[in-house]
Protein backbone atom coordinates (compact mmCIF):
# COMPACT_ATOMS: atom_id res chain seq x y z
CA UNK A 1 0.00 0.00 0.00
CA UNK A 2 1.13 3.69 -1.04
CA UNK A 3 2.18 6.39 1.49
CA UNK A 4 -1.22 8.34 0.13
CA UNK A 5 -3.44 5.21 0.45
CA UNK A 6 -2.20 4.07 4.04
CA UNK A 7 -3.05 7.23 5.20
CA UNK A 8 -6.01 8.13 2.38
CA UNK A 9 -8.53 8.78 5.27
CA UNK A 10 -6.35 11.45 7.06
CA UNK A 11 -6.57 13.14 3.25
CA UNK A 12 -9.93 13.29 2.55
CA UNK A 13 -10.53 14.94 6.04
CA UNK A 14 -8.16 17.65 4.89
CA UNK A 15 -9.62 17.56 2.37
CA UNK A 16 -13.44 18.04 3.12
CA UNK A 17 -11.96 21.03 5.57
CA UNK A 18 -10.07 22.83 2.66
CA UNK A 19 -13.28 22.43 0.34
CA UNK A 20 -15.39 24.05 2.76
CA UNK A 21 -12.76 26.49 3.29
CA UNK A 22 -12.66 27.78 -0.14
CA UNK A 23 -15.64 27.93 -1.14
CA UNK A 24 -16.88 30.03 2.29
CA UNK A 25 -13.99 31.94 1.37
CA UNK A 26 -13.95 32.45 -2.42
CA UNK A 27 -17.05 31.33 -3.58
CA UNK A 28 -16.27 33.30 -6.68
CA UNK A 29 -13.63 31.43 -8.67
CA UNK A 30 -15.43 28.00 -7.51
CA UNK A 31 -18.94 29.22 -9.48
CA UNK A 32 -16.41 30.10 -12.22
CA UNK A 33 -14.60 26.89 -12.43
CA UNK A 34 -18.69 25.44 -12.08
CA UNK A 35 -20.05 27.16 -14.85
CA UNK A 36 -17.32 24.96 -17.21
CA UNK A 37 -20.05 22.49 -17.86
CA UNK A 38 -21.67 21.20 -20.92
CA UNK A 39 -25.16 19.04 -20.42
CA UNK A 40 -25.00 19.45 -16.63
CA UNK A 41 -21.53 17.43 -16.71
CA UNK A 42 -18.85 19.97 -15.48
CA UNK A 43 -15.67 19.05 -16.87
CA UNK A 44 -12.96 20.43 -14.34
CA UNK A 45 -14.52 17.59 -12.56
CA UNK A 46 -14.62 15.16 -15.68
CA UNK A 47 -11.03 15.84 -16.21
CA UNK A 48 -10.16 14.47 -12.76
CA UNK A 49 -12.70 11.49 -12.91
CA UNK A 50 -10.26 10.57 -16.36
CA UNK A 51 -6.74 11.06 -14.04
CA UNK A 52 -8.56 9.03 -11.01
CA UNK A 53 -9.82 5.95 -13.43
CA UNK A 54 -7.62 5.71 -16.57
CA UNK A 55 -4.56 3.57 -14.17
CA UNK A 56 -7.59 1.22 -13.15
CA UNK A 57 -8.45 1.33 -16.92
CA UNK A 58 -5.06 0.59 -18.02
CA UNK A 59 -5.05 -3.13 -15.65
CA UNK A 60 -7.98 -4.96 -17.92
CA UNK A 61 -6.97 -6.88 -20.34
CA UNK A 62 -9.85 -7.45 -22.51
CA UNK A 63 -8.64 -10.69 -24.14
CA UNK A 64 -9.82 -11.67 -20.38
CA UNK A 65 -13.03 -10.59 -20.35
CA UNK A 66 -14.72 -13.79 -21.21
CA UNK A 67 -13.78 -15.32 -18.28
CA UNK A 68 -16.34 -13.14 -16.48
CA UNK A 69 -19.23 -15.58 -16.72
CA UNK A 70 -17.96 -17.41 -13.91
CA UNK A 71 -18.78 -14.17 -11.48
CA UNK A 72 -22.37 -14.47 -12.74
CA UNK A 73 -23.53 -15.02 -8.90
CA UNK A 74 -21.74 -11.75 -8.33
CA UNK A 75 -23.31 -10.01 -11.49
CA UNK A 76 -26.83 -11.18 -10.45
CA UNK A 77 -26.24 -9.82 -6.86
CA UNK A 78 -25.63 -6.48 -7.99
CA UNK A 79 -28.68 -6.06 -10.75
CA UNK A 80 -30.62 -7.28 -7.84
CA UNK A 81 -29.66 -4.64 -5.23
CA UNK A 82 -29.28 -1.65 -7.39
CA UNK A 83 -32.46 -2.72 -9.27
CA UNK A 84 -34.81 -4.34 -7.34
CA UNK A 85 -33.86 -2.86 -3.82
CA UNK A 86 -31.75 -0.08 -4.07
CA UNK A 87 -34.29 2.71 -5.07
CA UNK A 88 -37.08 1.11 -2.86
CA UNK A 89 -35.42 1.21 0.20
CA UNK A 90 -34.41 5.00 -0.78
CA UNK A 91 -37.91 5.45 -1.30
CA UNK A 92 -38.99 4.11 2.40
CA UNK A 93 -36.21 5.56 4.05
CA UNK A 94 -37.07 9.58 2.47
CA UNK A 95 -40.47 8.58 3.73
CA UNK A 96 -39.46 7.18 7.45
CA UNK A 97 -36.95 10.45 7.66
CA UNK A 98 -37.63 13.01 5.87
CA UNK A 99 -41.30 13.20 5.75
CA UNK A 100 -41.80 11.76 9.22
CA UNK A 101 -39.33 11.51 12.07
CA UNK A 102 -37.55 15.06 10.57
CA UNK A 103 -40.09 16.94 9.34
CA UNK A 104 -40.28 19.44 12.32
CA UNK A 105 -36.99 20.27 11.65
CA UNK A 106 -37.34 20.61 7.63
CA UNK A 107 -38.85 23.46 5.54
CA UNK A 108 -42.32 22.55 5.06
CA UNK A 109 -42.73 23.18 1.55
CA UNK A 110 -39.51 20.88 0.49
CA UNK A 111 -40.56 18.07 2.06
CA UNK A 112 -41.41 16.09 -0.79
CA UNK A 113 -38.95 17.60 -3.17
CA UNK A 114 -36.33 16.33 -0.83
CA UNK A 115 -37.64 13.02 -1.50
CA UNK A 116 -37.67 12.73 -4.63
CA UNK A 117 -33.99 14.01 -4.68
CA UNK A 118 -33.46 11.23 -2.67
CA UNK A 119 -34.84 8.66 -4.69
CA UNK A 120 -33.33 10.15 -8.23
CA UNK A 121 -30.02 9.51 -6.33
CA UNK A 122 -30.65 6.13 -5.59
CA UNK A 123 -32.20 4.62 -8.97
CA UNK A 124 -28.68 6.03 -11.18
CA UNK A 125 -26.03 3.48 -9.90
CA UNK A 126 -22.46 5.07 -10.21
CA UNK A 127 -19.76 4.34 -13.46
CA UNK A 128 -16.38 5.89 -13.22
CA UNK A 129 -16.11 6.10 -9.39
CA UNK A 130 -16.77 2.61 -8.99
CA UNK A 131 -13.38 1.78 -10.73
CA UNK A 132 -11.34 3.78 -7.95
CA UNK A 133 -13.57 2.12 -5.18
CA UNK A 134 -12.83 -1.27 -6.89
CA UNK A 135 -8.96 -0.68 -7.26
CA UNK A 136 -8.60 0.15 -3.17
CA UNK A 137 -10.72 -3.26 -2.67
CA UNK A 138 -8.36 -5.67 -4.75
CA UNK A 139 -11.66 -6.13 -6.70
CA UNK A 140 -11.52 -8.09 -10.06
CA UNK A 141 -11.43 -5.49 -12.81
CA UNK A 142 -13.30 -7.34 -15.93
CA UNK A 143 -15.99 -8.29 -13.61
CA UNK A 144 -16.17 -4.14 -12.26
CA UNK A 145 -15.75 -3.47 -16.00
CA UNK A 146 -18.62 -5.85 -17.09
CA UNK A 147 -20.92 -4.85 -14.25
CA UNK A 148 -20.33 -1.10 -14.95
CA UNK A 149 -21.45 -1.42 -18.73
CA UNK A 150 -24.23 -3.49 -17.68
CA UNK A 151 -25.47 -1.13 -15.61
CA UNK A 152 -25.10 1.65 -18.07
CA UNK A 153 -27.26 -0.07 -20.66
CA UNK A 154 -30.13 -0.80 -18.47
CA UNK A 155 -30.21 2.57 -17.15
CA UNK A 156 -31.02 3.93 -20.44
CA UNK A 157 -34.06 2.36 -20.56
CA UNK A 158 -34.86 1.69 -16.82
CA UNK A 159 -34.18 5.31 -15.05
CA UNK A 160 -37.26 6.68 -16.46
CA UNK A 161 -39.85 4.66 -15.75
CA UNK A 162 -38.13 3.79 -12.63
CA UNK A 163 -38.41 6.84 -10.94
CA UNK A 164 -41.20 7.88 -12.50
CA UNK A 165 -43.22 4.77 -11.12
CA UNK A 166 -41.13 5.68 -7.49
CA UNK A 167 -42.21 9.60 -7.71
CA UNK A 168 -46.08 8.95 -9.05
CA UNK A 169 -44.99 11.03 -12.04
CA UNK A 170 -46.83 9.91 -15.48
CA UNK A 171 -43.45 10.74 -17.16
CA UNK A 172 -40.54 12.25 -16.28
CA UNK A 173 -37.92 14.60 -18.27
CA UNK A 174 -34.72 12.67 -18.40
CA UNK A 175 -31.88 14.98 -19.04
CA UNK A 176 -30.26 12.23 -21.85
CA UNK A 177 -27.65 14.77 -23.05
CA UNK A 178 -26.04 14.49 -19.60
CA UNK A 179 -26.66 10.66 -19.09
CA UNK A 180 -25.43 9.96 -22.86
CA UNK A 181 -22.30 12.15 -22.38
CA UNK A 182 -21.61 10.99 -18.88
CA UNK A 183 -21.19 7.18 -20.39
CA UNK A 184 -19.22 9.07 -23.00
CA UNK A 185 -16.72 10.53 -20.93
CA UNK A 186 -16.86 8.68 -18.05
CA UNK A 187 -16.32 5.13 -19.74
CA UNK A 188 -16.64 5.18 -23.29
CA UNK A 189 -13.02 7.42 -24.13
CA UNK A 190 -11.13 6.61 -20.77
CA UNK A 191 -11.26 2.48 -21.91
CA UNK A 192 -10.51 3.51 -25.28
CA UNK A 193 -7.36 5.95 -24.08
CA UNK A 194 -6.47 3.21 -21.13
CA UNK A 195 -6.46 0.18 -23.95
CA UNK A 196 -4.20 2.02 -26.67
CA UNK A 197 -2.19 3.08 -23.65
CA UNK A 198 -1.95 -0.53 -22.42
CA UNK A 199 -1.05 -1.57 -26.08
CA UNK A 200 1.60 0.63 -26.83
CA UNK A 201 3.65 0.11 -23.70
CA UNK A 202 3.11 -3.77 -23.90
CA UNK A 203 4.40 -3.48 -27.34
CA UNK A 204 7.05 -1.32 -26.28
CA UNK A 205 8.58 -2.81 -23.06
CA UNK A 206 6.20 -5.86 -22.40
CA UNK A 207 4.55 -6.53 -19.13
CA UNK A 208 7.48 -5.04 -16.77
CA UNK A 209 7.25 -1.76 -18.03
CA UNK A 210 3.48 -1.87 -17.83
CA UNK A 211 3.57 -2.69 -13.98
CA UNK A 212 6.56 -0.02 -13.85
CA UNK A 213 4.19 2.65 -15.64
CA UNK A 214 1.21 1.37 -13.04
CA UNK A 215 2.98 2.12 -10.00
CA UNK A 216 3.65 5.57 -11.34
CA UNK A 217 -0.02 6.39 -12.08
CA UNK A 218 -1.11 5.42 -8.82
CA UNK A 219 -0.42 8.29 -6.89
CA UNK A 220 -1.61 10.62 -9.26
CA UNK A 221 -4.68 8.69 -9.24
CA UNK A 222 -5.13 9.44 -5.69
CA UNK A 223 -4.45 12.75 -6.03
CA UNK A 224 -6.59 13.32 -8.52
CA UNK A 225 -9.50 12.06 -6.12
CA UNK A 226 -8.51 14.29 -3.65
CA UNK A 227 -8.59 17.34 -6.05
CA UNK A 228 -11.93 16.55 -6.92
CA UNK A 229 -13.45 16.26 -2.86
CA UNK A 230 -11.78 19.60 -2.79
CA UNK A 231 -14.04 20.93 -5.83
CA UNK A 232 -17.14 19.44 -4.60
CA UNK A 233 -17.18 20.51 -1.44
CA UNK A 234 -15.59 23.69 -2.84
CA UNK A 235 -18.75 24.26 -5.11
CA UNK A 236 -21.25 23.74 -2.01
CA UNK A 237 -19.16 25.33 0.89
CA UNK A 238 -21.29 28.68 1.23
CA UNK A 239 -24.19 26.19 1.36
CA UNK A 240 -22.88 23.85 3.66
CA UNK A 241 -22.57 26.69 6.45
CA UNK A 242 -25.60 28.53 5.96
CA UNK A 243 -27.86 25.66 6.39
CA UNK A 244 -25.36 22.79 7.72
CA UNK A 245 -28.69 21.04 9.77
CA UNK A 246 -30.58 20.17 6.38
CA UNK A 247 -28.25 18.83 4.71
CA UNK A 248 -27.04 16.38 8.09
CA UNK A 249 -30.67 15.50 8.21
CA UNK A 250 -30.59 14.68 4.84
CA UNK A 251 -27.31 12.86 4.52
CA UNK A 252 -29.00 10.31 7.34
CA UNK A 253 -31.44 8.25 4.84
CA UNK A 254 -28.15 8.55 2.35
CA UNK A 255 -25.86 7.15 5.10
CA UNK A 256 -28.12 4.26 6.19
CA UNK A 257 -29.07 3.07 2.83
CA UNK A 258 -25.14 2.97 1.42
CA UNK A 259 -24.65 0.62 4.38
CA UNK A 260 -27.30 -1.57 4.20
CA UNK A 261 -26.62 -1.97 0.06
CA UNK A 262 -23.51 -2.85 0.48
CA UNK A 263 -23.88 -4.93 3.61
CA UNK A 264 -27.03 -7.01 1.64
CA UNK A 265 -24.59 -7.42 -1.50
CA UNK A 266 -21.57 -8.40 0.29
CA UNK A 267 -23.27 -10.93 2.54
CA UNK A 268 -25.63 -12.59 -0.51
CA UNK A 269 -22.42 -12.51 -2.57
CA UNK A 270 -20.68 -14.34 0.55
CA UNK A 271 -23.70 -16.76 1.36
CA UNK A 272 -23.79 -17.39 -2.99
CA UNK A 273 -20.17 -18.63 -2.31
CA UNK A 274 -18.48 -15.81 -4.55
CA UNK A 275 -14.73 -14.72 -4.78
CA UNK A 276 -13.99 -11.95 -2.33
CA UNK A 277 -13.01 -10.02 -5.62
CA UNK A 278 -15.92 -9.89 -6.47
CA UNK A 279 -18.25 -9.46 -3.51
CA UNK A 280 -15.92 -6.10 -2.61
CA UNK A 281 -16.80 -4.08 -5.93
CA UNK A 282 -20.46 -6.01 -5.91
CA UNK A 283 -21.14 -4.68 -2.57
CA UNK A 284 -19.70 -1.04 -3.36
CA UNK A 285 -21.75 -0.82 -6.46
CA UNK A 286 -24.76 -2.01 -4.99
CA UNK A 287 -24.07 1.32 -2.58
CA UNK A 288 -22.41 4.12 -4.88
CA UNK A 289 -24.54 6.27 -7.10
CA UNK A 290 -24.34 8.15 -10.40
CA UNK A 291 -24.30 11.62 -8.80
CA UNK A 292 -24.07 13.75 -12.62
CA UNK A 293 -27.16 12.17 -13.66
CA UNK A 294 -29.30 12.59 -10.13
CA UNK A 295 -28.24 16.19 -10.11
CA UNK A 296 -28.78 16.58 -13.67
CA UNK A 297 -32.29 15.08 -13.33
CA UNK A 298 -33.17 17.00 -10.28
CA UNK A 299 -32.22 20.52 -11.56
CA UNK A 300 -34.43 19.58 -14.79
CA UNK A 301 -37.46 18.48 -13.04
CA UNK A 302 -37.76 20.76 -9.50
CA UNK A 303 -35.48 23.78 -10.66
CA UNK A 304 -31.76 24.62 -8.87
CA UNK A 305 -32.90 25.96 -6.18
CA UNK A 306 -35.10 22.98 -5.08
CA UNK A 307 -35.03 20.92 -2.32
CA UNK A 308 -34.76 17.76 -4.75
CA UNK A 309 -31.29 19.58 -5.90
CA UNK A 310 -30.18 19.94 -2.42
CA UNK A 311 -30.67 17.04 -1.61
CA UNK A 312 -28.35 15.10 -4.45
CA UNK A 313 -25.81 17.15 -4.05
CA UNK A 314 -25.96 16.31 -0.60
CA UNK A 315 -24.97 12.88 -2.13
CA UNK A 316 -22.13 14.08 -3.66
CA UNK A 317 -20.52 15.62 -0.81
CA UNK A 318 -20.81 12.34 1.18
CA UNK A 319 -20.24 9.72 -1.79
CA UNK A 320 -15.93 9.78 -1.59
CA UNK A 321 -16.02 9.42 2.34
CA UNK A 322 -18.61 7.16 3.03
CA UNK A 323 -17.21 4.96 0.02
CA UNK A 324 -13.83 5.09 1.40
CA UNK A 325 -15.43 3.28 4.33
CA UNK A 326 -17.18 0.98 2.83
CA UNK A 327 -13.65 -0.11 1.19
CA UNK A 328 -12.34 -0.37 4.67
CA UNK A 329 -14.69 -1.94 5.74
CA UNK A 330 -14.91 -5.14 2.82
CA UNK A 331 -10.47 -5.13 3.60
CA UNK A 332 -11.10 -5.61 6.88
CA UNK A 333 -13.16 -8.23 6.71
CA UNK A 334 -12.05 -10.35 3.95
CA UNK A 335 -10.33 -13.29 6.21
CA UNK A 336 -13.98 -13.29 7.79
CA UNK A 337 -15.33 -13.28 4.07
CA UNK A 338 -13.22 -16.00 2.56
CA UNK A 339 -12.87 -18.40 5.98
CA UNK A 340 -17.19 -19.29 4.72
CA UNK A 341 -16.64 -19.28 1.11
CA UNK A 342 -13.19 -21.69 1.16
CA UNK A 343 -15.74 -24.20 3.35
Amino acid sequence: MSYFERYLTLWVAACIVAGIALGHMAPGAFQTIGALELAKVNLPVAALIWLMIIPMLVKIDFAALGQVKQYWRGIGVTLFVNWAVKPFSMALLGWLFIATLFRDYLPAEHIDSYIAGLILLAAAPCTAMVFVWSNLSDGEPHFTLSQVALNDVIMVFAFAPLVGLLLGLASITVPWDTLLLSVGLYIVVPVILAQLLRRQVLVAGGEAQLQGLLGRLQPLSIMALLATLVLLFGFQGEQIVRQPLVIALLAVPILIQVYFNSGLAYLLNRWSGEAHCVAAPSALIGASNFFELAVAAAIALFGFESGAALATVVGVLIEVPVMLSVVRIVNATKPWYEKRTAQ
